[in-house]
């Protein structure tokens, strides 16, 4: 009897004290706790969560295809009004074209031809009258004909003219 308890005394004070909660098995006891309210937690709210995860993708989806459609319906507009111009050109230009070889509007034809012959003559007269009288020439400045002083015919008069 070392500390004065009998043998089975120190027995059962060393059983006692060996069940006695070490902190390795509260720290077990506490992240087996907190995994078990996660996987609760997770069982409970991940189709609430995934719900509105999914409704949120489906909002961005409908949104991306409105504005695609809306890309779609102006590039459609405007092929279609590009489309009506060509139709509406090529029309028009067919008419004129089967209007002038079938003679339907000589009387315009006529007169805009004899403006343009008229105008065509005017500007081949002036052009030769230019080139005749030299100011055409290449040279900027303009030149005189020169011709060398003549003794002065006054009688009488001594002006050196």
């Amino acid at each position: 009897m070392m500390n004065g308890l009998t043998p089975f005394e120190s027995f059962m004070v060393a059983e006692k004290q060996s069940r006695r909660p070490s902190g390795t098995a509260i720290t077990g006891v506490v992240v087996s706790g907190v995994a078990a309210a996660l996987g609760i937690g997770a069982w409970i709210f991940g189709p609430v969560l995934a719900n509105s995860r999914s409704k949120g993708i489906e909002k961005l989806v409908e949104v991306t295809n409105s504005n695609t459609q809306n890309t779609l319906d102006r590039m459609i507009n405007a092929l279609a009004a590009e489309r009506t111009e060509r139709v509406a050109q090529g029309v028009t230009m067919s008419q004129s074209i089967t209007d002038s070889i079938s003679g339907q509007q000589q009387g315009s034809q006529s007169q805009s031809t004899s403006v343009e012959n008229s105008a065509m003559a005017q500007a081949t007269a002036q052009l030769l009258t230019q080139s005749l009288l030299g100011n055409l020439s290449e040279n900027a400045q303009k030149v005189q004909i020169y011709s060398a002083p003549q003794p002065c015919n006054c009688p009488g008069c001594g002006c050196g003219n």
